[in-house]
Parts: C-alpha cells; sequence; structure tokens
C-alpha cells in the first residue's frame, strides 16, 4: 500500500444552528469513521485511529466496483442498522470481530452499510485542499451508490433535519462549510455536531452483581493530572445475554482489591473493583451537579484504549 493513514477532520461539538448560505446539514450516523484507501492494486480500511479494519468489512474491499478511480483515499462512516436505525452496538459486533471465519459468518447476518461523505484523494492528486461542494462534485462523479454503499446527502435546512433526527431518536446532525477544506488531523468551526446527547469513550472500573453476574459497569474517565474519575454507573437494555457474560468473565479476570477510581463513587455498596483496561461508549443527557452522567446508556464496547478516556472529550 502506498498511501499512508491521515487522521481524518473531525466537528467541533456546537449548541447552536449555523447560519449562512454556506452551510449545509447532513445525518451524523452512529456508527465506526472508516477511510477506504485504494492506491490502484491494494485496498484497505483504516479507522480514525489508524488502526487496520480491512479485515472486518471485507465487502468493501472491492473499489473497483463502486468507484471510478485509480486510485481514492474516501470518508465516511460504517454503519449497521437494528429495529430500523443506526445501532452503535451491531457495527461494533462486526467491527470488534478478529477471526477470518467469524466474520465471513458475520457478513450477510449482520450487514454492514456505508456511508461515504467526503473524499481526500483521486487519481494520484491530494484534493483536501479543494472546497467541500468541490469535493463533493467529484464524489458524486466517481462514486456510484449501492445497497450497501451510499453517497451522504446535503439537507439545506438544519434544524428541521435536527428535528426528524430528535423525532426519530438518532444522534444528531453535522453541519459543514460549503467552502471549508480538509483539515487533516485536526478540527475547527468549520465543521460542527449539535447532537441529541452526549457521548464518549469510558473506562469500566467496577462492577456490580445480580445472582452471579454482572448488572452493570462503574464507569469513569481521567482528568489532566491522570487521575481517574468515577462518572457514574449504567446498564444496557441493548446488551443482550452473553455480553453481560462476557463482561462477567471480564471482570473477574481483571479485579483487584484496591478502588481505581479517584473518588468515591456513589454506587459503592456490593461494587468489585478492576483494572481500567475495558472502555465502552456510553450516552447520556447531560453532567449532573455533581459531575456523573444523567440517564446513562451503554452504546456497546468501544475499540479507544483506556487512556483516550479523558474528561477533555466531553468539551
Amino acid at each position: 500500500m502506498d498511501l499512508d493513514p491521515v487522521f481524518p477532520f473531525e466537528p467541533v461539538r456546537a449548541h447552536d444552528f449555523p447560519a449562512g448560505e454556506e452551510w449545509i446539514a447532513q445525518v451524523k450516523w452512529d456508527g465506526v469513521r472508516i477511510l477506504t484507501y485504494y492506491d490502484g492494486r491494494e485496498a484497505r480500511l483504516i479507522n480514525r485511529k489508524k488502526n487496520d479494519r480491512t479485515l472486518q468489512y471485507p465487502e468493501f474491499t472491492d473499489v473497483r466496483s463502486f468507484c471510478r478511480a485509480d486510485s481514492v483515499i474516501l470518508d465516511g462512516e460504517m454503519i449497521a442498522l437494528a429495529g430500523g436505525k443506526p445501532s452503535f452496538h451491531e457495527i461494533m459486533r462486526r467491527d470488534s470481530l478478529r477471526r477470518a471465519r467469524e466474520i465471513a459468518f458475520a457478513v450477510p447476518r449482520i450487514p454492514a452499510i456505508y456511508m461515504v461523505f467526503d473524499i481526500l484523494y483521486c487519481d494520484g492528486i491530494w484534493v483536501t485542499d479543494r472546497p467541500l461542494r468541490e469535493r463533493q462534485r467529484l464524489l458524486q462523479e466517481r462514486v456510484t451508490p449501492g445497497e450497501r454503499l451510499q453517497l451522504v446527502p446535503n439537507v439545506a435546512d438544519a434544524r428541521s433535519l435536527f428535528s426528524v433526527m430528535e423525532e426519530r431518536d438518532w444522534e444528531g446532525i453535522v453541519c459543514k462549510r460549503l467552502d471549508s477544506t480538509y483539515l487533516l488531523g485536526g478540527k475547527d468551526p468549520r465543521w460542527v455536531k449539535l447532537k441529541l446527547a452526549h457521548d464518549l469513550n469510558a473506562a469500566v472500573g467496577g462492577v456490580t452483581y445480580r445472582d452471579g453476574t454482572v448488572n452493570a459497569l462503574l464507569l469513569g474517565l481521567y482528568d489532566e493530572e491522570g487521575r481517574f474519575i468515577y462518572i457514574g454507573h449504567a446498564g444496557t437494555a441493548r446488551w443482550k445475554g452473553e455480553e453481560w457474560v462476557r463482561a462477567t468473565k471480564l471482570a473477574r479476570q481483571l479485579a483487584v482489591n484496591n478502588r481505581p477510581f479517584f473518588n468515591t463513587p456513589e454506587r459503592i455498596k456490593g461494587a468489585e473493583w478492576m483494572k481500567p483496561e475495558l472502555t465502552v461508549k456510553v450516552q447520556f443527557l447531560e453532567w449532573t451537579p455533581g459531575g456523573t452522567m444523567r440517564h446513562p446508556v451503554i452504546q456497546g464496547w468501544s475499540a479507544a484504549p483506556p487512556e483516550a478516556c479523558t474528561l477533555s472529550q466531553s468539551m
């Protein structure tokens, strides 16, 4: 592979809708950020942390079948549906697989959909310095949508799109300036995200049990001084029984005697501590005055390393 992986452009969080004709809105998909690299000979799928995910999504490695370019880098979100809506839990069931036989078994049973929204490189030329409207025009010319690969459409009215997301209980929207160039490895207010709820990656520092099986996770984040701060406990209605069995097994393997949290958790009765090596994606409504999450729900296991679970995520 002649193309080196890059860190993608990230939106910053906003609370107000941007105004002006240069702004468009897109659905914020609840999935895994994936960039597709094709140098004319080989295709690789890489996530936002530069981790290879080619093995996990073999149905998207035949780039010639959907893209008319001699070489290309596409940016998008890999999603899976559950109940007619994007489900982070479902796509992580695909993303977390490592064995070829398991992946081959999962491809038809957990169909992935690649939602493509940008192009960074085409026919041997970097196009990141071109405005978004030109990059989108290039996408329309070179990429052929299909059942499992779609181009993310623009919506002029951000408020209306946000209302639809609210009605459907989806994640939110991303607003982008049509004149924005693509900032490799950075984030700035030319791309902003407006979300219906907060979400972040958190490390598991303890568990509670019911009838010998884990029924809730005690979660924490690292502050600027490296202290592991308790932010709340969460169960989930999204996990099936086997996920709780897995959590129980891992909790026992990582069990420790001493509390890993710097502060004292509110839910300490019956809690058992563990090394904060497991991470999950959790969604919640807001922060309480006491610094814990209000109405947290675990979305699924996360591929983020524990050291990436920082308080700065919520900024």
